[in-house]
């Protein structure tokens, strides 16, 4: 069956926590937070996007845990109409990554979903109590303990994968640095930016982790059944909306830029990921706006009365 060259789609609250649609609560939050994680601006300094996708992840995360809001999402109409009573926790900027979980879940005392830890969970620990100093008692407090002993750094290794070798999984022969020979199957489903990680066979009993990069010469990024495209665009074309023509697995689809697109956005093509039988993964298109390296005094003049027509605005 032939597939239609035009494809259509917008806003994927979904796509935007990296999960399937209908996920479930414990699924929820556990996307949430890895994703919460991955693009807290404090933890991404150098990437211009980090901020608007980390706003993304936590209006995506908002709508799809309160069941009013959802139900609207789903239902095509706007959410925002039935915001929580909730504290904004941009109102003074980004918050610490921690203080930001802390106010939307509460203290945890122990992780309470499958396969977090303490760590994921970033808890804070109360510091020990010191203890009382009465007249005429010395009190002889216990030496800083010593400093912990540095191992080697650790070591890393890129590897090329294809994608169906990410889909199956394979077997590795690699030869790391110092001489070792190590062999290994990649887990099936695997995806570009994966790391492998490899205990204590590193100089001075370090780590060495195995980068998988699996992507291809036209741009397409592949994670497990899914997809991935950076997609550029001027100002201009983010502004007005347009349509462009974008690579897929299966070839070239026209795809249509919604108006008022912003940087991080992700537009969903369904079925034009990988297969595994009977299950399909779809592409996502993440949205770049791009600038020139220079612009001419024309372009700065109109630029220039766009900031003043946002500000009267």
């Amino acid at each position: 069956m032939s597939r239609s060259p035009t494809a259509t789609v917008g806003d994927d609250y979904w796509a935007v926590l990296g999960l399937s649609p209908g996920a479930d609560a414990a699924a929820l939050k556990r996307g949430f937070r890895a994703q919460a994680r991955r693009w807290h601006p404090d933890l991404n300094g150098n990437d211009p996007v980090a901020e608007e996708r980390f706003k993304r992840v936590n209006e995506a995360y908002a709508v799809l845990s309160d069941p009013r809001r959802r139900q609207a999402w789903e239902s095509g109409r706007d959410p925002g109409s039935l915001r929580a009573e909730r504290a904004d926790p941009f109102t003074t900027g980004f918050p610490d990554f921690d203080d930001y979980l802390d106010a939307l879940f509460g203290r945890q005392s122990r992780p309470d979903a499958p396969g977090e830890t303490e760590a994921d969970l970033e808890q804070e620990r109360p510091e020990p109590s010191r203890p009382r100093e009465e007249p005429g008692v010395e009190v002889t407090h216990a030496p800083p303990p010593p400093p912990p002993v540095q191992a080697a750094n650790d070591l890393e290794t890129v590897v090329d994968l294809s994608p169906e070798q990410a889909l199956a999984g394979t077997r590795l022969e690699l030869e790391l640095p110092g001489g070792l020979a190590v062999e290994l199957w990649t887990p099936p489903l695997a995806g570009d930016g994966w790391r492998l990680r490899l205990a204590g066979v590193a100089p001075g009993g370090a780590d060495h982790f195995l980068q998988l990069r699996v992507r291809r010469p036209d741009g397409l990024r592949i994670d497990g059944l899914r997809v991935h495209y950076d997609l550029e665009l001027s100002p201009a074309e983010a502004a007005l909306g347009c349509k462009v023509v974008v690579p897929t697995l299966e070839g070239r689809v026209q795809l249509t830029v919604p108006p008022c697109s912003s940087s991080g956005r992700l537009l969903r093509l369904r079925g034009l990921g990988l297969s595994q039988g009977e299950r399909r993964g779809d592409q996502l298109v993440e949205l770049r706006i791009v600038l020139p390296e220079q612009i001419s005094d024309a372009e700065v003049a109109l630029y220039r009365r766009l900031e003043e027509l946002s500000r009267d605005g």
